[in-house]
């Protein structure tokens, strides 16, 4: 969420002394450490230490993300480096962060706090704490604000910032994360998320979406609970909001048209969904819950090519080559270096006089081409062949060329370099099965360095290799690359992790097929045979892949699914709508491998009417139901039961010592029942046999939506003129009698499911 003009806090005197505690405080992270500190006594409030998480390469030539926590005492330094793992862990996950993450530097500010926990958390009558950052929920509790906006003092991370050597304004993006379980965050100039909310995790992308990528939010409200009502704007300059027709977009190529048509990462297909730039009518969208509209979805397509411009720009795409700035002799070899994207490679072209020539290679040895005498033009264009981007535009910004004048009367003098691996992809961490993996070398002027890999007896040559081209068998790998007496090491993790779910008890089971008919829960469970945070997700009937992070109020409770959603800070949390709906679900683990999904299917049906009469223990003789509904609460009859018309009967878990019999009942549920006569229903407005054991015959005819699931029956089974035909729900029934209903089916889908909706839609 952005909040405009955040960075000016709340003013007042608790303000003035947060500013003047944090100016002190950077100060002393200046200076140098006491005698005491020296000696392991405890650090000073505001004292900081830079940590490098991630580092691909030099500062100047990479987007630096600059991690630092607030409230965190000394004592608590350890959580803020879980919940900067954890928030680092699920980026790598979400693309374009995933294919992109040698771009980018990571370091880590661990910043004492003299006080745990940050201002006005969760409301404005909680203390205000002095921290270095003085961050704080309500905008740095400001009435004026919203509770879930936390903002700090800008100057003051910016001070911290600047201990991070070679990172500068223009190519560092900071994250504070405050020492919070609740929810909340902003983007703006700078990004924050609370640490160790079940969500904090999520927060962190969809923030780097406003501050990095410039994108705006998909909300159709600002104020939770409070509809937006409509957009009276012109067309937006935002990238994924229009007020044109798809239509329009085609025919103007405008906006999405590109993408139009095509299944969104975030699910279903890229279209025009209204609401949006906090508006419930007037502008659309792209898709209809990307993660700039719901925490927990992936980017969509048009988001995510925003960003790998945006992120690219932050980066020098060659980031160093043969110098331009004299003619140079055609007795030499050219460079460049490109940067190294983790999913792909980028292409370098050669072009002379104009002509371009074959291969795709960072080197370009003069010698082999047999210039004529005179001067020529030599150009080199490093090119993103990303599928991730489609506008032209895009493609040429995230592009670049180094050009040179070749002059054949000049001859290259001895520069006495030797071949030698000078840099590469990070050893110290696994690799993902389908990484492609990189060494940069010196650069001789009359020599091309040949780098020799080596995986599993084969040898490759080049200064990348790209693993995912291997099609590498599961399990564990050593790769090397060695040049001029140097080799270096990796290990390849071609093993994805293990994802185990788990279910509160349904009605009835069937293998993988489950029937339930009220709220059930799911548990996902990643697992992964090396360190690292594992990153679990979901996603239901094909839609988009959405992050398992527990419960929106503790990570340490499964996902609930309900027909009507669970309203929390006025969003509506798992509303599955009735029906039959297939889960997948995966993992993801810390090398980048998506483990293989596994499913289930899951049918959810009506629950039983509200009781009116309740029968428990032991009812001996005959039972008549003659109006309302009677419920067999585990209860045992002794006896025969007849239900009248319109009159309902509900067993869960009851016994009936003899027959069933009912004409024209408005609705009969029998919940893992046991029937030890005959069955017979007809003309129920509602049938429902779950889970249930009828050990004579049954009769069922006349019947609105039959259900006959995972059941048995002893005797003969006869269905006829019931509308529709009886379903199994996917759990088939034992008949061990004669006859039986023909072609029992699974049931219908239920309606199109979003995990997280705002309580005005």
């Amino acid at each position: 969420m952005i909040e405009p003009g955040w960075t000016r806090g709340p003013g007042g005197p608790i303000v003035q002394i947060m500013r003047i505690f944090a100016a002190l405080a950077i100060a002393a992270v200046l200076l140098p450490l006491s005698p005491a500190a020296a000696h392991g006594a405890a650090a000073e409030p505001g004292s900081a230490t830079v940590v490098p998480v991630q580092v691909t390469g030099d500062p100047a030539k990479r987007f630096n993300l600059i991690l630092m926590g607030d409230g965190y005492t000394e004592a608590e330094q350890a959580r803020f480096q879980s919940d900067a793992d954890r928030h680092l862990n699920v980026m790598w996950s979400i693309e374009p962060f995933k294919s992109y993450r040698n771009y980018i530097n990571v370091y880590r500010v661990d910043i004492v706090s003299g006080e745990s926990g940050i201002s006005c958390d969760p409301g404005l009558d909680a203390p205000r704490r002095i921290t270095p950052l003085s961050m704080g929920f309500w905008g740095r509790c400001n009435p004026a604000s919203v509770q879930r906006l936390i903002t700090m003092d800008n100057a003051a991370a910016i001070r911290y910032a600047d201990l991070v050597t070679g990172t500068t304004s223009g190519n560092r993006q900071i994250l504070a994360l405050g020492n919070s379980t609740t929810y909340g965050g902003a983007g703006g100039t700078y990004a924050t998320a609370s640490g160790s909310n079940s969500m904090s995790a999520l927060i962190s992308p969809h923030e780097l979406g406003h501050s990095l990528g410039g994108l705006q939010d998909e909300y159709d409200y600002y104020q939770r609970g409070v509809p937006g009502g409509p957009y009276t704007g012109p067309e937006p300059s935002s990238a994924h909001h229009t007020l044109l027709t798809e239509q329009q977009m085609r025919d103007q190529r405008r906006k999405w048209w590109r993408w139009l048509g095509e299944p969104s990462e975030s699910g279903g297909p890229i279209a025009r969904y209204e609401g949006g730039l906090y508006a419930t009518t007037g502008v659309w969208r792209p898709s209809a819950h990307s993660m700039m509209k719901t925490l927990g979805y992936y980017f969509d397509q048009v988001s995510r090519e925003v960003m790998v411009q945006r992120i690219t720009a932050k980066t020098m795409v060659i980031q160093d080559s043969t110098p331009t700035g004299a003619p140079v002799g055609a007795d030499r070899v050219l460079w460049v270096e490109p940067m190294r994207p983790v999913g792909h490679a980028l292409t370098t072209t050669w072009n002379v006089d104009g002509a371009n020539l074959p291969g795709d290679r960072d080197t370009l040895d003069l010698r082999t081409l047999g210039l004529a005498p005179g001067t020529h033009t030599v150009t080199a264009t490093v090119a993103d062949p990303t599928e991730f981007v489609r506008d032209p535009a895009i493609k040429a910004a995230i592009s670049r060329t180094r050009t040179w004048t070749v002059d054949t009367a000049i001859t290259t003098p001895p520069d006495g370099a030797e071949p030698a691996i000078v840099s590469s992809t990070p050893t110290d961490r696994p690799l993902g099965r389908d990484d492609v993996v990189y060494v940069e070398t010196t650069h001789p002027a009359k020599a091309v360095p040949e780098v020799t890999w080596t995986l599993n007896g084969e040898r490759y040559t080049g200064t990348d290799l790209d693993l995912g081209a291997l099609n590498l068998a599961a399990g564990t790998h050593t790769l090397t690359a060695a040049l001029g007496g140097r080799t270096l090491t990796w290990t390849i993790d071609a093993t994805g992790p293990g994802t185990r779910y788990e279910l509160s008890a349904p009605l009835a089971r069937h293998g993988d097929t489950y029937v339930y008919n009220g709220p059930f829960s799911m548990r996902l469970t990643g697992s992964d045979d090396r360190d690292g945070y594992v990153v679990s997700e979901s996603r239901v009937d094909g839609d988009g892949w959405f992050n398992y992070f527990g419960w929106p109020t503790s990570s340490a409770l499964p996902w609930t699914f309900t027909e009507q959603g669970t309203v929390i800070d006025s969003l509506t949390y798992g509303k599955l709508p009735r029906g039959r709906h297939e889960i997948e679900y995966r993992s993801i683990d810390a090398a980048g491998n998506y483990g293989r999904a596994g499913r289930f299917t899951v049918t959810t049906i009506a629950p039983p009417p509200a009781c009116t009469r309740t029968v428990t223990g032991v009812h001996r003789g005959p039972l008549t139901v003659a109006g309302g509904v009677t419920c067999l609460d585990d209860a045992q009859v002794t006896g025969a039961v007849t239900v009248r018309p319109g009159a309902s009967l509900v067993v869960d878990g009851g016994r009936i010592t003899g027959a069933l019999n009912a004409v024209r009942p408005a609705e009969i549920h029998l919940l893992g029942a046991r029937v030890t006569g005959a069955l017979a229903v007809n003309g129920a407005g509602s049938l429902t046999v779950v889970g249930t054991e009828v050990r004579g015959a049954a009769l069922l005819t006349g019947n609105t939506a039959p259900i006959l699931a995972g059941s048995t029956v002893k005797g003969a089974l006869a269905c006829a003129g019931n509308t529709p035909a009886p379903v199994d729900l996917g759990v088939p029934n034992t008949i061990k009698g004669a006859g039986q209903c023909a072609g029992l089916a699974p049931g219908p889908r239920g309606r199109a499911y979003e995990a997280v909706q705002h309580v005005a839609q």
